[in-house]
């Protein structure tokens, strides 16, 4: 007989979550160490404790719940995400992939099955960065991407900070960020993008995380009456940014088919009706699947915007503001998990993901995988996110397949 989790009881665990800090539209609003956050966390370290797993907190506020293996001297086959969200968020970002690991345990509780390594479900602290900065924050500290004293000092926009509502809530917890050992670590989470739904597919097998570079494009020229200045003689800041807007999205679609290549922001000085554009400033996201491909992204992307500075005479500053290197998945980890779909029956296909994730820090620590399953119109950080609970339970199955292939079995 095919081992499989509780479906019912996954969604039933999901709904019980969302309450605490549902709003009107069937979202949630449980941002990271307020009240609700403290309640949110107090109800899954109960669930965890009802299912006999021990629990640790680190001096972030990382919480880590175990389920004892055989040989304690294993490090413990993690999963988990985070259980903060989005001012306007909804029920799965995050909370799927926590509880589905609790779901994991609850199974392998039901069915008496004791594993060699431990099993261990993690939740971090602060993942979506919308009360402090920098997001990823518990998964960051974990893998010394910052300091624990970095992120204590970071404040909201009340002037709180970190440390001083995490000891409000009563979350500092003993251990050492990052003196946590991690044996293999896989994360469940929705798609927050359409190509699964569209394809038709029930489970993506995550092979990377995209790499990223933010840039801040300036286009000086000069302002001038809209009506007396001729178009030869003008000095048009924006008809020269647009040409550089456009080569951000052919960059992107000539290293497909995972670039990405986005303009979301653009200053128009002076912003008037009547005025031929002085300056513009824009901000450029590049996106690729390896450090190699975002190189060449970004290398003709500055000698575009240097040609169109010849061609116009005009100054053209191009600024990176931010670098996150892409991350590959480790081969073993990727493999348990399209094992794990193949042998449940699932359809399945390869993919990136786009957004940042806990994963992509824990990364760095152990080997590590995720596990994608689609959610409706691929929306996601909004009120109306929506999954499908069977869809759900598939992602929680090969979960528990993947971790069983890395924790091993004690056969009787």
């Amino acid at each position: 007989m095919t081992l499989l989790i509780n479906e019912a009881r996954l969604w039933q665990s999901l709904m019980s979550l969302a309450e605490i800090g549902g709003t009107l539209k069937g979202g949630v609003c449980r941002l990271a160490l307020t009240d609700l956050d403290r309640q949110g966390r107090d109800l899954v370290i109960g669930w965890a404790r009802e299912a006999g797993m021990s629990v640790t907190i680190d001096q972030i506020g990382n919480v880590f719940m175990r389920r004892p293996g055989r040989r304690a001297d294993l490090p413990p086959i993690m999963t988990g995400s985070h259980i903060d969200t989005q001012p306007t968020g909804g029920k799965f970002d995050g909370n799927y992939g926590v509880l589905a690991g609790l779901e994991v345990v609850r199974t392998l509780n039901d069915h008496g099955i004791e594993t060699e390594a431990p099993i261990e479900v993690a939740f971090w602290t602060n993942e979506e960065g919308s009360r402090f900065v920098p997001v990823m924050m518990g998964s960051g500290v974990f893998a010394k991407a910052f300091s624990l004293e970095t992120a204590y000092a970071a404040q909201d926009t009340e002037g709180k900070t970190v440390r001083d509502e995490l000891a409000r809530i009563g979350y500092i917890g003993d251990e050492v960020p990052g003196e946590h050992p991690v044996g293999a670590y896989f994360e469940a989470h929705i798609e927050q993008g359409p190509v699964l739904e569209d394809h038709g597919i029930t489970i993506g097998v995550v092979e990377a995380v995209l790499g990223i570079r933010w840039y801040d494009c300036t286009v000086t020229g000069m302002e001038a009456h809209a009506g007396p200045t001729p178009m030869g003689l003008r000095r048009d800041a924006l008809q020269v940014a647009t040409r550089i807007m456009q080569e951000v999205v052919a960059v992107a679609m000539r290293h497909q088919p995972h670039g990405r290549g986005t303009v979301g922001m653009v200053q128009v000085h002076p912003n008037s009706r009547n005025v031929i554009p002085g300056q513009v400033k824009f901000s450029m996201d590049l996106r690729n699947v390896s450090n190699e491909l975002l190189d060449q992204m970004d290398a003709e992307i500055r000698v575009y915007a240097d040609q169109v500075a010849q061609e116009s005479d005009l100054t053209v500053q191009v600024q990176e503001v931010s670098h996150y290197p892409a991350v590959p998945f480790e081969a073993g980890c990727v493999s348990a998990v399209r094992q794990a779909a193949q042998a449940l029956g699932y359809s399945h296909m390869p993919c990136v993901s786009g957004a940042g994730h806990d994963a992509v820090y824990v990364a760095r620590l152990a080997p590590a995988g995720m596990i994608f399953v689609p959610c409706k119109d691929g929306i996601s950080h909004n009120e109306i996110e929506s999954a499908q609970p069977e869809h759900l339970a598939a992602g929680c199955n090969v979960l528990l397949h993947a971790m069983l292939d890395r924790a091993g079995v004690v056969r009787a």
